[in-house]
C-alpha cells in the first residue's frame, strides 16, 4: 500500500484495503442507508436484516430496528395522521410531533 506500506498478496485486497484509508463504501444496503467498502461486509450485514423480517416496510423495504418506528413510517406511504390536536384539529404522524405542536397553543 502507498499509503502505510502494507503488502498484499492479491491485489483485490489491496484494493479493499485502500479504501481504509480514502473511506469509500461503493457496495450500498438496498434495505438501509448503510454503505460498506467491500462486498463481504455488506453480505455479513444484509444477513442481520434477514433475521428481522417483520421488520421491513412492505412498500419502500426500508428496514427498521423497532416495530413503532415502522409504523410510523408505514404512515408516511398511507396519509394516515392518527395524533389529532384538541385544539385546532390539525393532524400528526407522530405523537411527538403533536407534543411539539401543542405547545403554541
Amino acid at each position: 500500500c502507498p499509503e502505510c506500506g502494507k503488502g498484499f498478496g492479491k491485489s483485490s485486497n489491496l484494493v479493499v484495503h485502500r479504501r481504509t484509508h480514502t473511506g469509500e463504501k461503493p457496495y450500498k444496503c438496498c434495505g438501509c442507508d448503510k454503505s460498506f467498502s467491500d462486498r463481504s461486509n455488506l453480505a455479513k450485514h444484509q444477513r442481520l436484516h434477514a433475521k428481522r423480517r417483520p421488520l421491513r416496510c412492505g412498500d419502500c423495504h426500508k428496514w427498521f430496528k423497532t416495530r413503532s418506528i415502522l409504523v410510523t413510517h408505514e404512515a408516511l406511504h398511507t396519509g394516515e395522521r392518527p395524533y389529532e390536536c384538541p385544539e385546532c384539529r390539525k393532524r400528526f404522524v407522530r405523537k411527538a410531533d403533536l407534543m411539539v405542536h401543542r405547545r403554541i397553543h
